[in-house]
């Protein structure tokens, strides 16, 4: 494995402990029944019952599972021992028949034989990834002839801001960096403290993610942007009564997340 994807592989695995005991995750609420999926992801994706569904990236598969209750036949993929690990004891406790794969997304096709009628993947998956050109010929290679792929994600313009001293934010990165490194001891999005395991992250425009699916031949059918924000990506954010973040002030000035969904031609 390239030794920035095993780099970030033991960052994920010291994430896993910490986000499954997080209220962010809520691991009880999902026991219980509740579904991760947010209304974005189901209405653009649409029905899949009875469908063959492939997730990337899928940390410990509160999603993959939740597909997997709205009828999907799922596979969840991830890099992390520990994530992977997890997810199998969560499936096999809630009694869902989703099945998880460990493997990084370069190297899938060594150990995955099939092709899926939707490959999906969300929320903070492409930072992750040094080449989206690799990335995206593994999405076309998954995906069954008139099969759908799908992606909501966080906008790369967010990933530029930065919160100042005072709170507020501000253009910090270039919109059009390749590669960061961080050494450790970064906040978590999720759970107390901090992660210990340095990290490398990867800044992908718009323009780069788009260019890489069309050049994999897949055909674009939409994209779309929003005007808020899955978490508190800054701390200014404020939640609205729908669960969205958003800014304070001028919310509407950036876009904050996007959604793509593209389609493999027939043959």
């Amino acid at each position: 494995m390239d030794k920035r994807l095993e780099t970030n592989r033991t960052n994920w695995n010291e994430r896993t402990a910490v986000h499954a005991a997080s209220d962010f995750y809520d691991v009880t609420g999902f026991k219980a029944g509740s579904i991760t999926l947010k209304n974005i992801e189901r209405e653009e994706v649409g029905p899949v019952s009875g469908k063959s569904l492939l997730h990337l990236q899928c940390h410990f598969g509160l999603d993959t599972m939740s597909w997997a209750r709205l009828g999907a036949r799922a596979t969840g993929v991830d890099f992390s021992d520990d994530a992977i690990e997890l997810a199998r004891a969560l499936n096999a406790e809630i009694g869902t028949d989703a099945r998880f794969i460990c493997s990084n997304v370069y190297d899938l096709p060594k150990v995955l034989a099939e092709e899926f009628d939707i490959v999906f993947t969300s929320y903070g998956v492409l930072c992750w990834l040094p080449d989206l050109d690799r990335w995206a010929d593994v999405v076309f290679r998954y995906l069954k002839p008139g099969g759908t792929f799908y992606i909501v994600e966080f906008h790369p313009v967010m990933q530029t801001l930065e919160s100042t001293a005072s709170g507020e934010a501000r253009p910090f990165y270039s919109y059009f960096r390749e590669e960061l490194f961080f050494a450790g001891n970064e906040p978590s999005y999720a759970g107390e403290g901090t992660i210990a395991s340095p990290q490398y992250e990867w800044q992908h425009s718009l323009g780069k993610i788009v260019t890489a699916l069309t050049e994999a031949r897949l055909k674009i059918e939409f994209l779309h942007e929003f005007p808020y924000c899955y978490y508190q990506a800054l701390p200014t954010m404020v939640r609205g009564a729908d669960g969205w973040w958003r800014f304070p002030e001028k919310n509407d000035s950036i876009p904050q997340m996007f959604s793509i969904r593209a389609s493999k031609p027939q043959r």
